[in-house]
Protein backbone atom coordinates (compact mmCIF):
# COMPACT_ATOMS: atom_id res chain seq x y z
CA UNK A 1 0.00 0.00 0.00
CA UNK A 2 1.06 3.50 -0.85
CA UNK A 3 -0.01 6.54 0.89
CA UNK A 4 0.56 9.42 -0.89
CA UNK A 5 0.60 12.72 1.83
CA UNK A 6 0.14 16.17 0.34
CA UNK A 7 1.59 19.03 2.73
CA UNK A 8 2.49 22.67 1.80
CA UNK A 9 6.14 24.01 1.42
CA UNK A 10 6.93 27.30 2.21
CA UNK A 11 9.42 29.73 1.05
CA UNK A 12 10.95 32.86 2.74
CA UNK A 13 11.33 36.12 0.91
CA UNK A 14 14.69 37.24 2.83
CA UNK A 15 17.38 36.91 0.63
CA UNK A 16 19.87 36.47 3.72
CA UNK A 17 17.76 34.06 5.53
CA UNK A 18 19.67 30.39 5.47
CA UNK A 19 16.19 28.52 5.43
CA UNK A 20 14.91 29.32 1.80
CA UNK A 21 12.63 26.41 2.42
CA UNK A 22 10.49 24.20 4.77
CA UNK A 23 7.22 21.97 4.56
CA UNK A 24 4.64 21.75 6.39
CA UNK A 25 4.81 19.02 9.42
CA UNK A 26 1.46 17.15 10.55
CA UNK A 27 2.13 16.41 14.19
CA UNK A 28 1.42 12.63 15.12
CA UNK A 29 2.40 11.48 11.70
CA UNK A 30 5.55 13.16 10.09
CA UNK A 31 8.77 15.26 11.37
CA UNK A 32 11.79 16.60 9.49
CA UNK A 33 14.11 13.91 8.38
CA UNK A 34 12.39 11.57 9.55
CA UNK A 35 12.90 8.03 8.38
CA UNK A 36 10.02 5.81 9.50
CA UNK A 37 6.90 7.34 10.61
CA UNK A 38 5.72 8.39 14.37
CA UNK A 39 4.03 5.00 14.92
CA UNK A 40 6.82 2.74 14.49
CA UNK A 41 9.24 4.92 15.78
CA UNK A 42 7.16 4.90 19.39
CA UNK A 43 6.95 1.40 18.61
CA UNK A 44 10.61 0.92 18.32
CA UNK A 45 11.36 3.42 21.09
CA UNK A 46 9.53 1.24 23.48
CA UNK A 47 11.30 -1.98 22.63
CA UNK A 48 14.40 0.23 23.66
CA UNK A 49 12.79 0.86 26.87
CA UNK A 50 11.87 -2.40 27.75
CA UNK A 51 14.70 -4.46 26.52
CA UNK A 52 17.98 -2.14 25.69
CA UNK A 53 20.01 -2.28 22.46
CA UNK A 54 21.26 -5.74 21.72
CA UNK A 55 17.81 -7.53 22.73
CA UNK A 56 15.81 -4.58 21.19
CA UNK A 57 17.82 -5.09 18.01
CA UNK A 58 16.87 -8.52 17.81
CA UNK A 59 13.35 -8.13 18.38
CA UNK A 60 12.88 -5.47 15.90
CA UNK A 61 13.95 -7.60 13.37
CA UNK A 62 11.36 -9.92 14.28
CA UNK A 63 8.56 -7.52 14.08
CA UNK A 64 9.94 -7.27 10.26
CA UNK A 65 11.73 -3.49 11.24
CA UNK A 66 15.41 -4.38 11.52
CA UNK A 67 17.25 -1.37 13.41
CA UNK A 68 20.84 -1.60 14.91
CA UNK A 69 21.46 -1.81 18.81
CA UNK A 70 22.75 1.86 18.43
CA UNK A 71 19.28 2.77 16.61
CA UNK A 72 17.50 1.87 19.45
CA UNK A 73 19.30 3.73 21.93
CA UNK A 74 19.26 6.61 20.26
CA UNK A 75 15.31 6.61 19.90
CA UNK A 76 15.53 6.40 23.73
CA UNK A 77 17.71 8.89 24.23
CA UNK A 78 15.42 11.29 21.99
CA UNK A 79 12.08 10.84 24.38
CA UNK A 80 11.26 14.10 26.17
CA UNK A 81 12.37 14.36 29.67
CA UNK A 82 10.12 12.92 32.02
CA UNK A 83 7.97 15.10 34.73
CA UNK A 84 6.36 12.97 36.57
CA UNK A 85 3.49 14.63 39.66
CA UNK A 86 5.25 15.72 43.06
CA UNK A 87 4.82 12.72 45.33
CA UNK A 88 3.41 12.70 48.88
CA UNK A 89 4.86 9.78 50.03
CA UNK A 90 8.72 9.35 48.31
CA UNK A 91 11.12 6.72 49.53
CA UNK A 92 14.76 7.40 48.98
CA UNK A 93 17.68 4.49 48.71
CA UNK A 94 20.79 4.10 46.83
CA UNK A 95 21.70 2.31 43.90
CA UNK A 96 25.05 1.31 42.58
CA UNK A 97 26.36 2.00 39.39
CA UNK A 98 29.83 1.16 39.92
CA UNK A 99 29.37 -1.42 43.15
CA UNK A 100 32.13 0.28 46.23
CA UNK A 101 32.56 3.46 43.82
CA UNK A 102 30.13 4.94 42.46
CA UNK A 103 26.80 5.55 44.42
CA UNK A 104 23.15 7.03 42.74
CA UNK A 105 20.19 8.19 44.36
CA UNK A 106 16.75 6.80 43.28
CA UNK A 107 13.14 8.04 44.58
CA UNK A 108 10.00 6.35 44.32
CA UNK A 109 6.25 7.15 44.95
CA UNK A 110 5.19 4.42 47.49
CA UNK A 111 1.51 5.51 46.93
CA UNK A 112 1.80 5.01 43.16
CA UNK A 113 5.10 2.56 43.25
CA UNK A 114 6.27 4.31 40.82
CA UNK A 115 9.97 5.85 40.56
CA UNK A 116 10.17 9.78 40.45
CA UNK A 117 13.54 10.55 39.85
CA UNK A 118 17.34 9.56 40.04
CA UNK A 119 19.74 11.42 41.20
CA UNK A 120 23.82 10.83 40.10
CA UNK A 121 25.18 10.89 43.42
CA UNK A 122 24.21 10.26 46.65
CA UNK A 123 24.63 13.54 48.89
CA UNK A 124 22.94 15.03 51.23
CA UNK A 125 23.08 18.23 49.56
CA UNK A 126 21.51 16.84 46.09
CA UNK A 127 18.47 15.06 48.33
CA UNK A 128 18.03 18.49 50.10
CA UNK A 129 17.89 20.50 46.95
CA UNK A 130 15.32 18.11 45.69
CA UNK A 131 12.97 17.99 48.31
CA UNK A 132 13.33 21.67 48.79
CA UNK A 133 11.94 22.09 44.68
CA UNK A 134 8.44 19.79 45.87
CA UNK A 135 7.28 20.89 49.11
CA UNK A 136 4.13 18.93 49.11
CA UNK A 137 6.40 16.19 50.24
CA UNK A 138 4.79 14.68 53.81
CA UNK A 139 6.50 12.02 54.41
CA UNK A 140 9.62 10.39 53.59
CA UNK A 141 11.13 6.62 53.84
CA UNK A 142 14.04 6.07 54.22
CA UNK A 143 17.12 3.87 55.42
CA UNK A 144 19.48 4.43 58.34
CA UNK A 145 22.17 5.85 56.18
CA UNK A 146 23.15 9.47 57.81
CA UNK A 147 22.65 11.06 54.53
CA UNK A 148 20.05 10.42 53.94
CA UNK A 149 18.39 11.64 57.12
CA UNK A 150 20.47 14.69 57.19
CA UNK A 151 19.31 15.52 53.56
CA UNK A 152 15.66 14.79 54.18
CA UNK A 153 15.84 16.91 57.31
CA UNK A 154 17.90 20.07 55.37
CA UNK A 155 15.15 19.48 52.49
CA UNK A 156 11.90 18.63 54.03
CA UNK A 157 12.06 19.79 57.37
CA UNK A 158 7.64 19.55 57.40
CA UNK A 159 7.73 15.77 56.24
CA UNK A 160 7.71 13.44 58.75
CA UNK A 161 10.69 10.62 58.48
CA UNK A 162 10.34 6.73 58.42
CA UNK A 163 13.07 4.13 59.74
CA UNK A 164 12.41 1.30 56.88
CA UNK A 165 11.39 -1.57 59.22
CA UNK A 166 13.77 -4.37 57.66
CA UNK A 167 16.48 -2.52 57.98
CA UNK A 168 15.69 -2.59 61.91
CA UNK A 169 15.48 -5.66 62.16
CA UNK A 170 17.84 -6.67 60.24
CA UNK A 171 20.25 -4.34 62.68
CA UNK A 172 18.51 -6.30 65.85
CA UNK A 173 19.35 -9.58 64.20
CA UNK A 174 23.36 -8.31 63.77
CA UNK A 175 23.26 -7.03 67.13
CA UNK A 176 21.58 -10.29 68.56
CA UNK A 177 24.72 -12.29 66.65
CA UNK A 178 27.33 -10.17 68.25
CA UNK A 179 25.59 -11.20 71.33
CA UNK A 180 25.55 -14.53 71.02
CA UNK A 181 29.17 -14.92 70.08
CA UNK A 182 30.03 -13.07 73.03
CA UNK A 183 28.67 -15.74 75.19
CA UNK A 184 29.63 -18.63 73.30
CA UNK A 185 30.74 -20.72 76.35
CA UNK A 186 27.23 -20.87 77.43
CA UNK A 187 26.34 -22.81 74.33
CA UNK A 188 28.68 -25.64 75.76
CA UNK A 189 25.96 -27.00 77.91
CA UNK A 190 24.00 -28.37 74.19
CA UNK A 191 27.38 -30.92 74.01
CA UNK A 192 27.37 -34.26 76.10
CA UNK A 193 30.06 -34.56 78.71
CA UNK A 194 32.85 -36.41 77.49
CA UNK A 195 34.23 -39.48 78.49
CA UNK A 196 37.45 -39.04 80.48
CA UNK A 197 40.42 -40.33 78.06
CA UNK A 198 42.06 -43.92 79.37
CA UNK A 199 45.74 -43.11 81.01
CA UNK A 200 48.40 -42.69 78.55
CA UNK A 201 50.93 -46.34 78.85
CA UNK A 202 54.00 -44.95 80.43
CA UNK A 203 55.17 -47.28 77.84
CA UNK A 204 54.44 -45.17 74.89
CA UNK A 205 56.09 -41.97 76.33
CA UNK A 206 58.86 -40.14 74.39
CA UNK A 207 62.56 -40.67 76.44
CA UNK A 208 63.17 -38.04 78.76
CA UNK A 209 64.19 -34.56 78.51
CA UNK A 210 63.34 -34.96 74.71
CA UNK A 211 61.62 -31.24 73.59
CA UNK A 212 60.95 -32.80 69.95
CA UNK A 213 57.98 -35.80 69.71
CA UNK A 214 58.26 -38.56 67.27
CA UNK A 215 56.85 -37.97 64.05
CA UNK A 216 58.57 -34.26 63.60
CA UNK A 217 60.87 -34.58 60.73
CA UNK A 218 64.10 -32.96 62.49
CA UNK A 219 63.73 -35.75 64.99
CA UNK A 220 63.33 -38.21 63.27
CA UNK A 221 65.77 -37.56 60.70
CA UNK A 222 68.12 -37.26 63.47
CA UNK A 223 67.19 -40.17 65.57
CA UNK A 224 67.76 -42.38 62.15
CA UNK A 225 71.06 -40.72 61.17
CA UNK A 226 72.28 -41.38 65.07
CA UNK A 227 71.41 -45.49 64.77
CA UNK A 228 72.99 -45.64 61.81
CA UNK A 229 76.23 -44.16 62.92
CA UNK A 230 76.21 -46.35 66.13
CA UNK A 231 75.50 -49.47 64.04
CA UNK A 232 78.59 -49.38 62.41
CA UNK A 233 80.44 -48.27 64.85
CA UNK A 234 79.42 -51.26 66.63
CA UNK A 235 80.62 -53.41 63.58
CA UNK A 236 83.74 -52.42 63.84
CA UNK A 237 83.91 -48.90 61.07
CA UNK A 238 86.16 -45.89 61.09
CA UNK A 239 85.19 -42.65 61.43
CA UNK A 240 86.65 -42.11 58.14
CA UNK A 241 84.50 -44.97 56.97
CA UNK A 242 81.21 -43.93 58.23
CA UNK A 243 81.96 -40.70 56.82
CA UNK A 244 82.22 -42.19 53.32
CA UNK A 245 79.71 -44.65 53.65
CA UNK A 246 77.05 -42.15 54.82
CA UNK A 247 78.07 -38.89 52.87
CA UNK A 248 78.19 -37.32 56.25
CA UNK A 249 80.91 -34.46 56.66
CA UNK A 250 83.83 -35.87 59.49
CA UNK A 251 82.43 -33.77 62.33
CA UNK A 252 78.15 -34.42 61.94
CA UNK A 253 79.91 -38.23 62.48
CA UNK A 254 81.73 -37.40 65.32
CA UNK A 255 78.78 -35.33 67.25
CA UNK A 256 76.36 -38.49 66.42
CA UNK A 257 78.78 -41.08 67.55
CA UNK A 258 80.05 -39.03 70.63
CA UNK A 259 75.71 -38.63 71.70
CA UNK A 260 75.03 -41.68 74.09
CA UNK A 261 71.33 -40.61 73.05
CA UNK A 262 70.10 -38.46 70.04
CA UNK A 263 68.18 -36.50 72.60
CA UNK A 264 71.46 -34.70 73.49
CA UNK A 265 71.43 -33.78 70.01
CA UNK A 266 67.78 -31.61 70.39
CA UNK A 267 69.27 -28.59 73.19
CA UNK A 268 69.06 -25.12 71.92
CA UNK A 269 67.20 -25.75 68.77
CA UNK A 270 64.40 -23.48 67.29
CA UNK A 271 61.72 -25.35 68.98
CA UNK A 272 62.31 -24.38 72.60
CA UNK A 273 63.15 -20.39 71.84
CA UNK A 274 59.78 -18.54 73.32
CA UNK A 275 57.55 -17.45 70.26
CA UNK A 276 55.71 -14.38 70.19
CA UNK A 277 52.34 -16.36 69.81
CA UNK A 278 52.92 -18.18 73.14
CA UNK A 279 50.11 -15.86 75.25
CA UNK A 280 47.58 -16.46 72.74
CA UNK A 281 48.16 -20.33 72.30
CA UNK A 282 45.25 -20.06 75.28
CA UNK A 283 42.84 -18.38 73.62
CA UNK A 284 43.51 -20.12 70.55
CA UNK A 285 42.70 -23.35 72.45
CA UNK A 286 40.04 -22.15 73.63
CA UNK A 287 38.42 -20.80 70.46
CA UNK A 288 39.43 -24.51 68.83
CA UNK A 289 37.45 -26.21 71.75
CA UNK A 290 34.21 -23.79 70.97
CA UNK A 291 34.36 -24.65 67.10
CA UNK A 292 36.13 -22.19 65.60
CA UNK A 293 38.68 -23.50 63.06
CA UNK A 294 39.43 -20.63 60.49
CA UNK A 295 42.69 -19.55 60.96
CA UNK A 296 42.19 -16.15 59.16
CA UNK A 297 39.24 -15.49 61.51
CA UNK A 298 41.22 -16.32 64.54
CA UNK A 299 44.04 -14.23 63.53
CA UNK A 300 42.06 -11.27 63.04
CA UNK A 301 40.70 -11.72 66.44
CA UNK A 302 44.10 -11.65 68.57
CA UNK A 303 45.74 -8.66 66.66
CA UNK A 304 43.37 -6.68 68.24
CA UNK A 305 44.33 -7.85 71.55
CA UNK A 306 48.19 -7.20 71.15
CA UNK A 307 49.90 -10.22 68.69
CA UNK A 308 52.02 -8.74 66.44
CA UNK A 309 53.57 -11.97 64.77
CA UNK A 310 52.21 -13.23 61.23
CA UNK A 311 48.92 -14.89 59.95
CA UNK A 312 51.41 -17.43 58.61
CA UNK A 313 52.38 -18.83 62.06
CA UNK A 314 48.71 -18.80 63.32
CA UNK A 315 48.25 -21.17 60.80
CA UNK A 316 50.71 -23.11 61.38
CA UNK A 317 49.75 -23.74 64.82
CA UNK A 318 46.54 -24.48 63.92
CA UNK A 319 47.21 -26.99 61.15
CA UNK A 320 49.39 -28.89 63.82
CA UNK A 321 46.18 -28.97 65.65
CA UNK A 322 44.39 -30.34 63.20
CA UNK A 323 46.91 -33.10 62.02
CA UNK A 324 47.15 -34.23 65.24
CA UNK A 325 44.82 -37.43 66.50
CA UNK A 326 42.19 -36.21 68.80
CA UNK A 327 39.16 -37.39 70.15
CA UNK A 328 35.92 -36.84 68.24
CA UNK A 329 33.84 -34.73 70.37
CA UNK A 330 30.47 -32.83 69.39
CA UNK A 331 30.51 -29.57 68.72
CA UNK A 332 28.12 -26.93 70.45
CA UNK A 333 25.81 -25.01 67.65
CA UNK A 334 27.18 -22.28 66.03
CA UNK A 335 26.18 -18.26 67.40
CA UNK A 336 24.50 -18.04 63.78
CA UNK A 337 22.08 -21.02 64.58
CA UNK A 338 21.18 -20.14 67.98
CA UNK A 339 20.63 -16.30 66.49
CA UNK A 340 18.48 -17.88 64.06
CA UNK A 341 16.01 -19.85 67.39
CA UNK A 342 16.25 -16.41 68.97
CA UNK A 343 14.94 -14.69 65.62
CA UNK A 344 12.17 -16.94 64.41
CA UNK A 345 9.11 -17.59 65.96
CA UNK A 346 8.65 -19.92 69.02
CA UNK A 347 5.72 -21.63 66.92
CA UNK A 348 8.27 -22.31 63.68
CA UNK A 349 11.04 -24.05 65.81
CA UNK A 350 10.98 -28.00 65.78
CA UNK A 351 10.81 -29.39 69.05
CA UNK A 352 14.43 -30.25 69.39
CA UNK A 353 15.33 -26.74 68.90
CA UNK A 354 13.00 -25.25 71.07
CA UNK A 355 13.99 -27.23 73.94
CA UNK A 356 18.37 -26.61 73.24
CA UNK A 357 17.23 -23.01 73.18
CA UNK A 358 15.11 -23.26 76.69
CA UNK A 359 18.32 -25.18 77.76
CA UNK A 360 20.99 -22.21 76.86
CA UNK A 361 18.67 -19.39 78.13
CA UNK A 362 18.59 -21.37 81.69
CA UNK A 363 22.25 -21.32 82.11
CA UNK A 364 22.94 -18.50 80.53
CA UNK A 365 20.96 -15.16 81.96
CA UNK A 366 22.55 -12.87 78.87
CA UNK A 367 21.12 -15.09 76.22
CA UNK A 368 18.21 -15.38 78.20
CA UNK A 369 17.71 -11.46 78.70
CA UNK A 370 18.51 -10.79 74.83
CA UNK A 371 15.96 -13.25 73.64
CA UNK A 372 13.37 -11.63 75.69
CA UNK A 373 14.76 -8.60 74.32
CA UNK A 374 14.64 -9.16 70.34
CA UNK A 375 11.17 -11.07 70.77
CA UNK A 376 9.46 -7.70 72.69
CA UNK A 377 11.04 -5.75 69.85
CA UNK A 378 9.38 -8.29 67.26
CA UNK A 379 6.00 -7.61 68.58
CA UNK A 380 6.92 -3.86 68.35
CA UNK A 381 7.32 -4.59 64.77
CA UNK A 382 4.72 -6.75 63.45
CA UNK A 383 2.31 -5.18 65.86
CA UNK A 384 3.42 -1.64 65.32
CA UNK A 385 3.49 -0.67 68.73
CA UNK A 386 6.16 1.98 68.23
CA UNK A 387 4.95 4.07 71.59
CA UNK A 388 6.32 1.38 73.68
CA UNK A 389 10.34 1.69 71.66
CA UNK A 390 11.41 4.46 75.37
CA UNK A 391 10.25 1.42 77.16
CA UNK A 392 12.38 -1.38 75.31
CA UNK A 393 15.34 1.07 75.06
CA UNK A 394 15.36 1.27 78.95
CA UNK A 395 15.05 -2.23 79.54
CA UNK A 396 17.88 -3.16 77.25
CA UNK A 397 20.30 -0.40 78.94
CA UNK A 398 19.90 -2.68 82.50
CA UNK A 399 20.93 -5.59 81.31
CA UNK A 400 25.28 -6.49 80.13
CA UNK A 401 24.66 -6.50 76.37
CA UNK A 402 27.02 -4.20 75.32
CA UNK A 403 25.89 -5.20 71.56
CA UNK A 404 22.45 -4.28 72.45
CA UNK A 405 23.48 -1.03 74.28
CA UNK A 406 25.22 0.46 70.76
CA UNK A 407 21.93 -0.55 68.94
CA UNK A 408 20.34 1.56 71.24
CA UNK A 409 22.38 4.09 70.86
CA UNK A 410 22.08 4.46 67.03
CA UNK A 411 18.38 4.26 67.78
CA UNK A 412 18.46 7.14 70.44
CA UNK A 413 20.50 8.85 67.60
CA UNK A 414 17.25 8.60 64.96
CA UNK A 415 15.01 7.88 67.41
CA UNK A 416 12.00 10.19 65.69
CA UNK A 417 12.02 8.14 62.47
CA UNK A 418 12.59 4.61 64.48
CA UNK A 419 9.64 5.35 66.07
CA UNK A 420 7.49 6.51 62.88
CA UNK A 421 8.64 3.21 61.34
CA UNK A 422 7.25 1.03 64.04
CA UNK A 423 4.18 3.38 63.88
CA UNK A 424 3.01 4.00 60.29
CA UNK A 425 2.47 1.59 57.67
CA UNK A 426 4.88 3.26 55.44
CA UNK A 427 8.08 1.43 54.34
CA UNK A 428 10.75 1.12 51.73
CA UNK A 429 10.11 -1.96 50.34
CA UNK A 430 8.91 -0.64 46.68
CA UNK A 431 12.10 1.21 46.79
CA UNK A 432 14.18 -2.00 47.34
CA UNK A 433 12.60 -3.69 44.58
CA UNK A 434 13.20 -0.66 42.24
CA UNK A 435 16.75 -1.20 42.97
CA UNK A 436 17.39 -4.59 42.07
CA UNK A 437 15.77 -3.49 38.78
CA UNK A 438 18.01 -1.03 38.73
CA UNK A 439 20.47 -3.66 38.56
CA UNK A 440 19.09 -5.59 36.05
CA UNK A 441 18.52 -2.62 33.80
CA UNK A 442 22.16 -1.21 34.29
CA UNK A 443 23.83 -5.58 33.30
CA UNK A 444 21.43 -5.25 30.53
CA UNK A 445 22.65 -2.42 28.60
CA UNK A 446 26.46 -3.77 28.91
CA UNK A 447 28.32 -0.94 29.20
CA UNK A 448 25.88 1.68 27.76
CA UNK A 449 24.14 2.58 30.60
CA UNK A 450 25.26 6.23 30.87
CA UNK A 451 23.11 8.21 33.64
CA UNK A 452 21.10 10.24 31.11
CA UNK A 453 19.74 6.97 29.42
CA UNK A 454 19.50 4.78 32.42
CA UNK A 455 17.19 7.55 34.07
CA UNK A 456 15.00 7.17 31.27
CA UNK A 457 14.67 3.63 31.26
CA UNK A 458 14.28 3.70 34.87
CA UNK A 459 11.36 6.49 34.70
CA UNK A 460 9.88 5.72 31.48
CA UNK A 461 9.50 1.84 31.02
CA UNK A 462 6.42 0.18 32.04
Amino acid sequence: MVLRLRVRRFTCPNASCERRTFVEQVPGLTRRHGQRTERLRSTLADIGLALAGRAGARMSRVLGAGVSRSTVLRLVDALAEPDPPAPRVVGVDEYATRKGRHYGTVLVDVETRRPVDLLPDREASSLAAWLAERPGIEVVCRDRAPFFAEGAAAGAPQAVQVADRWHLWHNVGEAAERAVAQHRRCLRVLVPAAEPEPAPDPADDEPSGSPWPTGHRFADRTRARHAAVHALLEAGHSHRSIQRQLGMTWRTVKQLADATAPEELFTGQWQNRPSVLDDYKPYLDERWTDGCTNAWKLWEEIVPLGYKGSYQRVRAYLHRKRTSPRPVTARPPSPRTVTRWILSRPETLTEPEQLQLKTVRTHCPELDALTRHVRAFATMLTQRQGEHLPAWLDAVRQDDLPSLHTLAAGIDRDLDAVTAGLTLPWNSGVVEGHVNRIKMLKRQMFGRAGFALLRKRVLLAP
